[in-house]
């Protein structure tokens, strides 16, 4: 490695998606400075549209001061500083309590940002990231490149943002703006994932997957939790319900009551 970007030096790669690459890096000030995460954006990328992304997605995640939501630092034309997270992805809990946990923990960062007027809109599992010291230091909830902010629906409306098929809500594929609702219905396709391996809805294509999320309820889990099986699966089809009217009142109402149902087998 050795690349550096506004001082940040590269010290090696941790995750690559399909637009950037996140690298460890070391602070400019050097010395006992913690490592951060430095988003990069490929070669393909550095548009003037996705450079204007990227600083929207610096800007939202700035103005949320939580524990549970990714520290920005700084950020360049293509690039942005951020808090480090060494712990690995979300899907490397076992335990139960730990899972029922991480998830309250992203609840209620997820219902601090809808406070403040700020729809997630991509909550899924490799978004989800783990300090080395959880569950000490709890689940931090990252990558704002598609967050939306309900202001946007009164003054102007962003591009429809980039969606992960397997956890989006009807309503964005309907076309609709983006609500809380929306964020907790992928958290909910999030709970589904990290307790029997895969979300709620698979498929072989995305024409398949899309009437999945219109037209189907969410498949019955596996006996995961003995008696308390069915109970989950009520909870998790309430807060995966078509309409977002219908839904939880909030994310942490929603975990709640699954870790309520969870509790009961």
């Amino acid at each position: 490695m050795g690349a550096s970007f506004g001082g940040y030096l590269i010290t090696r790669e941790v995750g690559r998606g399909g637009s950037a690459v996140v690298y460890q890096a070391q602070s400019p000030e050097g010395g006992q400075c913690p490592p951060v995460a430095l988003k990069v954006l490929d070669e393909q990328h550095r548009t003037a549209a996705w450079q204007t992304r990227l600083g929207r997605e610096f800007e939202i995640a700035a103005t949320l001061d939580h524990p549970g939501i990714v520290g920005m630092y700084r950020h360049g034309p293509f690039w942005l500083a951020m808090q480090f997270l060494g712990g690995g992805p979300l899907t490397r809990l076992q335990a139960t309590g730990d899972r029922l946990a991480a998830l309250a923990q992203i609840a209620t960062a997820l219902d601090y940002a809808h406070h403040r007027g700020i729809v997630h809109c991509d909550v899924k599992p490799t978004n989800i990231l783990l300090p080395q010291d959880f569950p000490h230091s709890g689940a931090v909830l990252t990558d704002f490149g598609s967050a939306h902010a309900v202001v946007d629906d009164v003054h102007r409306r962003q591009p429809d943002p980039e969606v992960s098929l397997p956890y989006t809500a009807p309503e964005i594929l309907l076309g609709k703006a983006p609500s809380a609702a929306t964020d907790e219905y992928a958290l909910a396709c999030t709970a589904v994932e990290l307790f029997t391996g895969a979300p709620p809805f698979v498929a072989d294509d995305a024409a398949e997957l899309v009437d999945a999320h219109l037209r189907h309820l969410p498949p019955p889990l596996p006996n995961t939790f003995g008696a308390a099986t069915r109970t989950v699966d009520l909870v998790v089809e309430r807060a995966m319900a078509k309409y977002p009217a219908r839904r939880y009142d909030s994310c942490t109402e929603f975990v709640t009551e699954l870790s309520r149902a969870i509790a009961s087998g």
